[in-house]
Order: C-alpha cells, then structure tokens, then sequence
C-alpha cells in the first residue's frame, strides 16, 4: 500500500510552504479585507499573515489527497478556516479529535517541513476512522504527522510545547456519554489544553452550536453545545477570548435538531473561537 516516497511527500509540503512564504508581505488591511466575519478582543499586529488562499489551494489540489475528501471542500471552507486558525509554517499544532484527518491534511501542508501535526483521537476512535488514517499517512506523505490516542483530558504532549491546538466539532464530545465511558473529564482537559501550548499560544474551537442558554448534555443528546460553555470553561482555564467567527454560520439550522438528523447533516450552525494563552 506504500508507495510514494517521504521525499516526493516533503516536496509538495515544501513547495506549499513556499507559496505561503511568498505572499507573505500582504499588508494588514488586505488580510482583514479577506478574512472572514469576526469580531477581535485582541487583535495580533505582529507581523502579515501567509497567504491562505494559496496554501488552501496547495493542499486541497494534491492529487494524491483521498479523493472522499473534496465532497466537503465546499462547505468546510479550507481558506477561511486556515485563516481563522492564523497556522504558520514551522509551527508546532495538536489537533484535537483529528477524525479520519480533513483538517489534518490542511494543518500538515500549512505548518510545512519544518512544522509538526500531532493527530490525536481518542483510542477507540480508531475503530470508525483507522482505515481513513492508515490510506492519508500511507508511505508517510504527510511525514510532518504523527498519530496519538488518548483521552482528551491526557493530552500526548510535553508542558508548553505547541504552538496551536485545534479542536474541529469536538468539545461537546466532553458530555457525551458512551457505554465505554467518558471521553475526558471538561475541567482536566481544557487545563490539559493549556498545559501544553506555549505561552502566547493559541486555542481554536469549532462545534456545533445549540440553543443560547442550552445545557451540558445537549453534548450527549443532540452532539451541540452552547458557545457561551466552551467560552467559560477556556477561560476559566486560564485563556483569554480573542476572536469570534461567523464563517462556518447557517441561520437556517434552528440548533433543535441532532447533527446527523438527515435534513441538517454536515450543514449545522457552527461557532468558531480562538483563544490565547497569556505571555
């Protein structure tokens, strides 16, 4: 089943590195100008950030990408999504419940050969979506991955070693009740999330939204989640709330239904929010 080299993997890698670093020197009123809806609570003036959309269209044109991944090229919005993350080439990222790896692929292209993606799903995870991870890492492509298994609230990382920790329709996993067990205690993990980012670091959630005012265990019952939960549990973990996004919204999905209800699946009502860990 391996058959492409690690070196022909970095290549690709690198050359959408490249793209990255050439448009770089866009200024910050044309990156507002691109990004998607969001209000800022903390707005990062540091230096331009990289070209998504040309790093968006480096990672999703690889033809040798699983080919079921361009059904949601559309609707999950690679460039926007990037942009939102503010990923970087050579960053170090954990990515949460990484799933059969969509956004993986994204992450692993963005951070390029001197980045790192840590793929982390809980350990049986792997029963639904291992021949999915097995076909995206074959013969290493994506050499800048690894694989983790773990709870959420033992995260596979050292104290203040990551740059960004992604979280993609995954915290309300925290009040979902399977026969297993729980998949995290929600204090120990988002104290976890914070543990291994560095300082000045950056925590970006995605999920599905529930009703305002809706309570833990929409998690289990519907797969939702109520932002303002997500908002207090991050801060009370020590991060501070610097941006909110509207980019994966749908005003159309009234939040009651559970997210495989087949008349709202795959096109939920979704928060994003990206948090800081102080300097």
């Amino acid at each position: 089943m391996r058959q492409l080299s690690k070196l022909r993997a970095f290549a690709l890698v690198g050359a959408a590195a490249l793209a990255i670093a050439a448009c770089a020197q866009k200024s910050e009123t044309e990156a507002e100008e691109a990004a998607p809806a969001q209000t800022e609570t903390a707005a990062d003036e540091a230096s331009p950030l990289p070209d998504y959309a040309a790093v968006a269209a480096a990672a999703v044109g690889d033809p040798r990408r699983p080919e079921d991944d361009r059904a949601d090229d559309a609707r999950r919005k690679p460039e926007l999504a990037l942009e939102f993350f503010q990923v970087a080439p050579g960053m170090t990222v954990f990515e949460i419940e990484a799933g059969g790896g969509w956004y993986t692929e994204l992450l692993s292209h963005a951070v390029g050969p001197t980045g790192a993606v840590i793929m982390q799903n809980p350990e049986g995870f792997r029963d639904f979506v291992g021949d999915k991870i097995d076909a995206r890492l074959a013969s290493d492509r994506l050499g800048n991955v690894r694989e983790s298994y773990s709870n959420f609230d033992f995260l596979d990382a050292e104290d203040a070693s990551v740059d960004l920790v992604t979280w993609v329709q995954g915290p309300h996993e925290l009040y979902f009740t399977p026969d297993s067990g729980s998949l995290g205690d929600p204090e120990k993990s988002y104290s976890e999330i914070y543990r291994i980012l560095k300082p000045g670091g950056a925590f970006v959630v995605v999920d599905h939204s529930a009703v305002d005012g809706a309570p833990e265990t929409t998690g289990n019952d519907l797969h939702r989640v109520d932002k303002a939960i997500v908002e207090k549990m991050a801060e009370d973990a020590g991060f501070t709330l610097e941006a909110t996004s509207d980019f994966l919204a749908n005003p159309e999905d009234d939040r009651t239904l559970g997210v495989f209800d087949p008349t709202i699946r795959g096109y939920t009502d979704q928060f994003a929010l990206r948090f800081r860990k102080p300097e």
